[in-house]
């Protein structure tokens, strides 16, 4: 029997602390220039050396090509793929130290954000590793009074949020690392949400515990899992759902912002159906912002993995 693929969270690191910290000092002596040129070999070293992040970038980009016209399809190499990603890194880098200037901004859709503005309840906030999440810091900028929570699993990029944490954060959010969402965490997040604050949570990758409710949708014409937890989430603190997407068009951060549900709560029975619209529904959207910057996804990891008999008798449970 051929072996199943990696859970993403059980990849392990391949990225160099000195590294980073190599070209972190090249963008803070030579800038945006400096930092592509030394930008290549680091990009070229990792592109050669990981070979499943690769063969993830060549399925990822198989599954999208259909979408676009042949000349739009030939831009689209594994190659770029991985440069792009370099390069959301150093974006990382320049949100925590606060470096992106808020004419760097364009938010794309000022009656969610006013909506959030008006509602004094909290609520969920579904994110991705579509584009780059950390600029839900530009939140604090558009909505002063809001608190931001961002769920995170740490575990996964030890190193790299090691650097974070010696660029002198700026951040306008707090941060929770979590495995997986406990009683005990559920309980914390609901008083947050009651006064008003927002969660920020993944919605692309599924359970760090592998044992969690996942739902097999359709995602660029194959079917792939994608996690309820958010969902069920949402259900259990009867508050609003909001999708955000933050992608680099034209040199500048987008954010997207949607309401997606004001309240999943429901009976017992229905449940399980409610959840599997709201994953679909949510895929949906994912599917339309990856073809609006097809480079920007960043799950090296097997996506279209698993074995959606033995997931779904999972979710069942």
């Amino acid at each position: 029997m051929a072996d199943r693929p990696q859970h993403w969270s059980n990849i392990t690191e391949t990225s160099s602390i000195l590294g980073m910290k190599i070209l972190l000092t090249c963008y803070q002596l030579f800038g945006h220039t400096g930092f592509r040129l030394f930008l290549a070999p680091v990009i070229l070293y990792f592109y050669i050396k990981n070979a499943s992040a690769r063969a993830a970038s060549k399925e990822y980009l198989t599954k999208i090509a259909p979408f676009f016209p042949i000349e739009k399809q030939k831009k689209m190499t594994s190659l770029r793929h991985f440069f792009t990603f370099g390069e959301m890194l150093l974006d990382k880098f320049l949100v925590w130290m606060g470096q992106i200037e808020k004419q760097d901004i364009v938010f794309e859709t000022a009656e969610a954000f006013k909506k959030i503005k008006l509602d004094s309840r909290g609520g969920i906030i579904v994110v991705s590793h579509l584009g780059n999440t950390e600029i839900c810091n530009a939140i604090g900028n558009q909505l002063p009074d809001v608190k931001v929570t961002m769920l995170v699993h740490t575990k996964h990029a030890q190193k790299f949020n090691k650097m974070m944490q010696k660029t002198k954060s700026k951040a306008s959010f707090s941060i929770m690392q979590v495995t997986e969402i406990t009683p005990a965490t559920a309980m914390i997040l609901s008083e947050r949400v009651a006064n008003g604050e927002y969660v920020v949570i993944t919605g692309d990758r599924t359970p760090v515990n592998g044992g969690g409710r996942v739902s097999h949708v359709d995602f660029l014409g194959s079917k792939a899992a994608l996690p309820q937890g958010p969902f069920i989430l949402a259900s259990l603190l009867a508050c609003p759902v909001y999708l955000m997407f933050c992608l680099k068009q034209d040199a500048s951060y987008h954010i997207y912002v949607e309401s997606f549900s004001e309240d999943l709560a429901c009976h017992r029975k229905e449940r399980q159906q409610k959840l599997e619209e709201a994953v679909t529904r949510y895929a949906r959207r994912l599917e339309h912002y990856c073809l609006l910057a097809p480079l920007q996804w960043f799950n090296f990891f097997p996506f279209w993995q698993s074995n959606p008999s033995s997931d779904e008798a999972s979710a069942k449970k």
